[in-house]
């Protein structure tokens, strides 16, 4: 495991006091880790969950050629340009069980969608590009195929088109989505092996902050970011350990540390990151981990701490104090995680710049330590419908409305005054405008990149 030091000498130009938005990616993508330990669940308990195994198909899928519409199956070679076809109807196959009749030259067999496709037969005939007549002579029913509406092979699904029996259905690092289950599922495979759940401790910071419940005193805020925090974590699927409102107090933002590390892969805290904080909270991550503190090159959320944070045991008295079990008991506890300690990520403390660092660095991080293989967010462009003044030298993530022009093209505006307090703006948004380093103003029309919350918040 290598230290902050030796991450960032491997890093081109790393300047902790002037890091841009792309080389934090870059670090944490050395600093953090999938996590150990696997799972094997039911499919209905395994939804947002990472793959730990590939998912090998142990059938094709389908199993047969089959019909991918009603319609009636026969030998493609007897069609002819310009000429319209005419057949006797012999049977029909139905979804479910195979037609087991002989079919001649001339010879047609209706067939239901999904059923498999008779021996020797490669075309299917949708209905409505047929006329039926009544019985031929032979007391069978004749249909007419009007010229040129198909090619032989059309409308036939062959087996294994989807998946090959022994393929790779779904790679190790797969995010298990709704389609993604039902795709487990139609190979007859009732669990899956998947990383362990991710557990994620976060609690905010400082003596100005009020937790819901208390009166309103002067000076004093009402703790939002905890509530955000928490909703983004839990869309994610992590396991969440809630460590409420630390005071700014030496003795209570240590136990709090210490705590999350021993309980947790990741820690996150809101406030006190800032060069010249008067509270305690840089210190003790300094005292307790080995920790970076960084001036990002971005707007909002320019200060923020990343590190790891020794998972020291508690003293005996803290864990009967903060456990039920016994302090020998505690190590073993089902929800709590034994390990190296916790990844450290000490975000800033007004609400839309705690959301920016966490949508744009720290998600993608714990996806990583969930083992997932898709991190990075996709970017949408779309054309901006007013003029952006942005100075080259940082990136800015602007918040913004997508919606769709009246020719179809998407175009966004900005929600409005964008400071890093007015947490109003972000509810009011779908997505976040990414004016990456290099760019500057921008003109109406022009188009930009949006992040866009869908999926994420």
């Amino acid at each position: 495991m290598k230290t902050i030091a030796q991450i960032a000498a491997e890093l081109q130009g790393y300047d902790p006091q002037a890091l841009k938005a792309a080389d934090v990616n870059a670090f944490l993508g050395h600093l953090v880790e999938p996590v150990q330990g696997t799972e094997e669940l039911p499919l209905f308990s395994a939804l947002g969950r990472v793959l730990a195994r590939d998912v090998v198909s142990p059938i094709s899928v389908p199993p047969h050629d089959n019909s991918a519409m009603d319609g009636y199956a026969f030998t493609g070679a007897q069609l002819a340009p310009g000429q319209p076809l005419t057949l006797r109807v012999v049977g029909t196959a139905l979804a479910g069980k195979a037609w087991t009749g002989t079919v001649a030259a001339g010879d047609c067999v209706k067939i239901m969608t999904g059923a498999i496709m008779p021996a020797g037969l490669d075309t299917v005939v949708p209905q409505e590009f047929t006329t039926a007549h009544a019985d031929g002579a032979d007391g069978s029913p004749r249909i007419t195929i009007a010229a040129d509406v198909l090619q032989p092979g059309d409308n036939r699904r062959f087996k294994g088109e989807d998946l090959m029996e022994g393929g790779v259905a779904l790679a190790r690092g797969e995010l298990l989505t709704p389609a993604a289950l039902g795709l487990v599922a139609s190979l007859g495979l009732p669990t899956v092996t998947v990383f362990r759940r991710l557990r994620v401790a976060y609690f905010s910071t400082g003596d100005e902050i009020l937790s819901l419940g208390e009166s309103p005193r002067e000076g004093a805020v009402y703790d939002s970011n905890r509530y955000t925090v928490f909703g983004l974590l839990t869309r994610l699927g992590v396991e969440v350990i809630d460590l409420g409102v630390v005071r700014d107090e030496p003795a209570l933002l240590e136990a709090a540390f210490r705590k999350a590390a021993w309980q947790a892969d990741a820690i996150i805290t809101s406030g006190g990151v800032s060069v010249g904080e008067a509270d305690h909270t840089r210190t003790m991550m300094k005292k307790l981990g080995d920790v970076a503190f960084w001036r990002i090159a971005m707007r909002p959320g320019r200060p923020m701490a990343v590190g790891r944070i020794a998972a020291d045991k508690f003293e005996a008295k803290n864990a009967a104090t903060t456990h039920p079990e016994s302090a020998d008991s505690y190590e073993n506890s089902s929800n709590i995680k034994s390990g190296s300690g916790a990844v450290l990520f000490g975000l800033p403390g007004n609400p839309v710049a705690v959301m920016v660092t966490f949508l744009a660095f720290v998600r993608p991080a714990l996806l990583r330590m969930m083992g997932s293989t898709r991190t990075t967010p996709p970017l949408l462009r779309a054309a901006s419908t007013e003029p952006l003044r942005k100075k080259p030298g940082r990136t800015e993530y602007q918040r913004g409305t997508v919606t769709t022009a009246p020719d179809g093209t998407l175009q966004v505006r900005t929600t409005g005054n964008q400071g890093s307090g007015v947490l109003s703006s972000m509810a009011q948004a779908n997505g976040l405008i990414v004016l990456h380093h290099g760019q500057g103003n921008v003109a109406v029309g022009d188009l930009v990149d949006v992040m866009v919350f869908e999926g994420v918040i």
